[in-house]
Parts: structure tokens; sequence; C-alpha cells
């Protein structure tokens, strides 16, 4: 969850090391700090750490952005806190004994404790409470001259998840890097080389990267980039080049990154929908499972986290009534625990954003690991998840910055609905005329979400009006129960108002005796066969205080004869509501968090990519 980025080369490192960790805050905000290869006063080399807690412009201005921190090597790290509170001592890098190396890591060393404990045998000083600094004293320990052994022997040591990067004071304009379970890039350029927990941290610089792999260690110099095996054998790798906007990583204009990835996704299911239809047809060849496989599936199990999560719930409903197939819905951290029964022709869908999810992949590798068949739903291309999996389907949403996910989970539903028409239509449940009629519904997406975003100025004036809410309460029934519990989290992530969402008719079941006067309740009602039962339930609340914001599609106007102010969308196919339901919801959570003045792109004790359990 943390982020590093790592120089060396032929320029100033510390500049180039807070400008890659700007653009990964997202990772974590608590703390930052970097390590810089350089010399001292007598001309010996060193290594000096500037470390700060709180955001990064703390860093920054202590620095002078850089600027007087001199070298042209250097790692750095902006934190989410794992282990110990944020503070300048747990802050990264973490030096080792004698200052002869500095480290940084995101992951969880989970054995850190015993060998903390052998390691103060030992005479080894602990300054922090972080489980890094044992990863320092250890490297200490294993380093006789020999980068690559100590890091190999370390790695045989340690148990956990981890993406390093490690600075040796006798090795000047060298870096190191390891990972295991946690993501990182190495970047290539004519003015030197780079590592990263993301693509955005070197994006300017480069184009050209490789995604490590698991147990791969990589030594940088400002010249040169190789690879080694646990074998400390040199290993063969080739690049690859990136071809996002470099723009798309930069706010553009907008206030904050959630809004303008908000206004980014009639663009992102466009695009991730576009290479999949052609001549009217759903051409799904990239996933490599021809017709007799997917005829043999007799069951989906979905595994996720967050709003992945609520995609999966959503496409329970989806992939059933149109493909035919009965769906599980598991939380991946809850599935890789519980022991699941799966029916030995279950397909298995892990969705996530980053592909580096940890319960998630964890998740992937428990179900290949009992023989089934694994299918990615992911966004970064190379990521660990969509390197493991048997399939992957990539939503090509481009790079999500907030913290608050918005444009990856509309191109996961696009992602889910495609799917679902491809195995409706091979299994026999869709005939070619309603699968037609399908394309055409989902290939108008994007303008009816263009057509929601127009009429912003109404949700921003309801989010003023109750942005001091203590409570809010959403429901819904079928699809629009899997809305409410998007909207929901949306909402608390970046409001800090306490939100729950309900399956309407469960109302009566214990949840109606939180409703009291003046608290707001979101209904969501786009199912015909559900409407008149979605009112019903909106009257229960409306009769015990509660105040209504009905959601609803255009033409469905008795809404008004009982909520308070209504909120419509485009009409579309029921299966393809929660595209266009989700908007709104998105908009009314930014605008309640800009009302309370909140920090919308980094709430607090959240990040973006969770690569720990």
């Amino acid at each position: 969850m943390c982020g590093i980025v790592g120089y060396t080369g032929v320029h100033q490192a510390a500049p180039i090391l807070l400008e890659g960790l700007e653009k990964l805050e997202y990772r974590g905000y608590d703390s930052a700090g970097i390590a810089v290869s350089g010399t001292d006063r007598e001309g010996n080399p060193c290594i000096e750490v500037v470390k700060a807690k709180g955001r990064l412009k703390v860093l920054c201005e202590m620095t002078d952005n850089g600027r007087s921190v001199h070298g042209c090597c250097g790692i750095g790290h902006t934190r989410w806190a794992t282990h110990g509170e944020p503070s300048v001592a747990n802050s990264h890098p973490h030096y080792a004994k004698n200052k002869r190396i500095a480290v940084v890591h995101n992951g969880i060393i989970e054995n850190y404790q015993e060998i903390k404990e052998k390691l103060i045998k030992e005479g080894y000083v602990f300054t922090s409470e972080t489980d890094t600094e044992v990863v320092a004293h250890l490297l200490d320990k294993y380093y006789t001259g020999d980068p690559v052994d100590a890091i190999c022997r370390l790695m045989v040591r340690i148990r956990g998840s981890y993406a390093l990067g490690i600075l040796f004071q006798d090795r000047p304009g060298e870096i190191y890097a390891v990972r295991k379970d946690s993501p990182l890039i190495v970047g290539r350029s004519a003015e030197g080389n780079y590592i990263a927990s993301d693509v955005p941290a070197i994006l300017k610089q480069t184009r050209t990267v490789y995604f490590l792999k698991d147990m791969e260690i990589v030594k940088l110099t400002a010249d040169g980039v190789a690879f080694y095996g646990l074998d400390q054998e040199e290993l063969e790798r080739s690049f690859e080049e990136i071809h996002w906007d470099t723009e798309a990583a930069e706010k553009g204009g907008f206030e904050h990154f959630m809004l303008k990835e908000i206004y980014e996704q009639p663009k992102a299911v466009r695009d991730t929908m576009s290479p999949r239809i052609q001549d009217g047809k759903i051409v799904l060849d990239e996933l490599g499972l021809d017709e007799e496989t997917i005829r043999g599936f007799a069951r989906i199990q979905m595994v996720a986290c967050g709003s992945a999560y609520h995609v999966c719930v959503s496409a329970k409903y989806v992939m059933e009534q149109t493909a035919g197939i009965a769906v599980d819905v598991d939380l991946a951290s809850e599935f890789r625990y519980r022991n699941p029964v799966l029916d030995p022709h279950t397909l298995v869908i892990v969705v996530s954003q980053s592909g580096e999810t940890a319960d998630s992949l964890a998740a992937l590798r428990e179900a290949q690991k009992r023989g089934f068949l694994v299918l990615a739903i992911v966004n970064v291309v190379g990521s660990s998840i969509a390197r493991e999996a048997d399939s992957v389907f990539y939503t090509w949403a481009g790079p999500e910055i907030s913290v608050a996910t918005t444009k990856a989970y509309s191109t996961q539903l696009v992602a889910v609905y495609l799917l679902a028409m491809h195995f409706g239509r091979i299994r026999g449940v869709l005939d070619e005329a309603a699968c037609g009629r399908m394309v055409e519904e989902l290939q108008q997406l994007p303008q009816k979400i263009e057509r929601i975003l127009e009429e912003k100025e109404r949700i921003q004036w309801f989010a003023n009006k109750f942005s001091h809410s203590r409570d809010i309460f959403f429901i819904g029934r079928g699809l629009d129960y899997a809305a409410s519990l998007e909207g929901s989290l949306k909402l608390k992530e970046i409001s800090y108002i306490h939100s729950e969402a309900y399956a309407a008719g469960e109302l009566k079941h214990g949840t109606i005796s939180l409703i009291e006067d003046g608290i707001l309740v979101i209904g969501i009602a786009t199912q015909p066969e559900l409407f008149e039962k979605m009112i019903s339930n909106m009257v229960e609340v409306k009769s015990r205080g509660a105040y209504i914001l009905g959601i609803t599609s255009y033409g469905s106007y008795s809404m008004e004869d009982t909520a308070d102010y209504t909120i419509y969308v485009p009409k579309t196919m029921e299966c393809f509501m929660p595209s266009l339901v989700v908007v709104p919801l998105q908009l009314l959570a930014y605008y309640v968090s800009l009302g309370k003045g909140l920090d919308v792109d980094k709430p607090r004790n959240l990040a973006k990519s969770v690569t720990v359990e």
C-alpha cells in the first residue's frame, strides 16, 4: 500500500524522487522520505536520509523540492502505516547499523518479531516500531560486499510480502530492488534507470518498463539494468512500451482526480467495449476460452474486494439472467480461508483494478492450486493477477489516481456485461437477435453517462444541503441493491459519514429501527418489476421521518409522489442500469466531501492499492 520510487542516472535524484512520489501519494500519505547516495564533507561515500511525517509537501518544503539533497542516485517512499503510528522514526527509508544500508519497503514482513528478537540479542539497536527496520539490519548482517548474495540470503529468511528498494553505501550509483507479492516495475531511459510501485511515477521520464516478477532481483546503474534469480544467476529480461497518454495521469484542469475520473467514464467505457464489438457482435478471442469450454462450466465463482466486489454482486444478477449459469460471489479475504466447496466445472473470476490486491491474488492462487481455471478482470497490464491468471480481460480504464474508484468500477461492469452476453449466446440462452439488441443498447451507455454529467449541478445542490448528515442509508432491490452498495461505499470512503446499504426487502427485519426524523434515505428504483415494491419501502421509511432522495429512470415520474427530491437517469435495459445509477452516486459522494472541505483524492486511513492483508 506504500509507494516506492528510485532513480540512478545523470540528473540530481532528489527532485525526480519527489516528483515520482507525488504521483504515488495515492498509495500512502501519512509520511514520506528519501535516501540519496552521495559523499560527505571528506569526500567519502554516504547515504543521506531525509524524512517527514505528514503529506509529501512537508518533505518537499524541508528539501527545497529536493534541491538541497545532492546525489544522482536515490530511493524514495510514501507511507501507509501498517506497523507503528505515523512518525518520523517510523517513516521510510530505514538505515542499517552504521548507516551503510538504506531500505524502503512496501508490504508486510510476517516473521519480523522473531527476527527482531534475535537481532537485538546480537547487538542490533532498533529505532522504530516498523517491520521494515528488520530488513535493513538483516541485510547488514548478511552483507559481505556482494549485494545480490545478501539479498538472496534475506529472501530465504523473511516471510510475507515485500517490494524493496535498497542502497548500499559502498556501492554508489547503484540501486538494488526485489519483490514478492508486492508490485514493482523497472523503467529504462537514456538519462537513467528507475524503479517504482506503479507506472504513473515514472511515466514522465520513460515509457520503457519491465514488470518485476516474484523473487526477482534487479540491479540498476546509471547506464544499465541487470536481473538475477534466487540462485544469483543473471536473467535475460525484455522491456515493453507503455502507451498511456501522459496527461491521463494528470488532473487536466480538474480540481481533483476523482472528478476528472468521473468525467473520463464515457471514454473509459467506450475504450473497454469497442475492441470487443465487431460488426455488432461480441468477440472475446483474447480470453482463449473456446465454446466447448464455456458450455462446460456448471458454475461461476466470483472473488474480489471493495468496489470490485460490488461489481461481482451486480454480475451475479446479470450473469444468471443473461447466461443462465449459477454465480456465487465471495469477498477474497473470506474465500481464501473458508475452504470453499466448488463444483469441478467451476470458472473462477477474480476482479481487481490494480491486479495487485493481496487477498484477490491469494484467492487466485488458491483456486489454481485446487485445479480451477481462473479468469481475471483487471486494469493494469502486466500486474501480478494478470500474469498469473489463466485468462485475462483487460478493462482499459487508463490510470486511476483517486483512492475512491470510479472509472475502474464502471469498466469492470462493462467487462461483466460483455462476458454475460458472450456466454449467454454460446450457451443458447440468448439468440443472435437478442444479443444484437443488447449490444446496440450497450453501445449507447457512454453518451447516456455524458447526459447525466451534464446535470451535475442538481446533484451538487442536493449534496451541499446534506453534507453535514450524520447517518445516510441506501435501499434498493435486485441490481439497484448492488448499486446501493457501491454508492454507500463511495460516500463513507471520502465524506466519513456513516452510511449503509440495505436490500429494501430487509427493512422490516430490524433495520427500520434506525430510521428517525431527518435521516436521509436514498432509494434507488430502476427495475420496472420491482418499482412498486420499492415505492412501498420508501413510504415505510418516510412515515418514520426520513427524508427521501429517489433515483430512477426518466418516465418513472410517480417517484415524485413519494420522494422529497428525485434524480433521473436515462433509460436503458435493466441489466445495464448499474452503469448509469452509479454516476449520480459518485457525484453525490464527491460533492458531499467537497462541501465538508475534505481531501477528496486522499481520504484518511485509505490507500489506492491494497497490497497487504
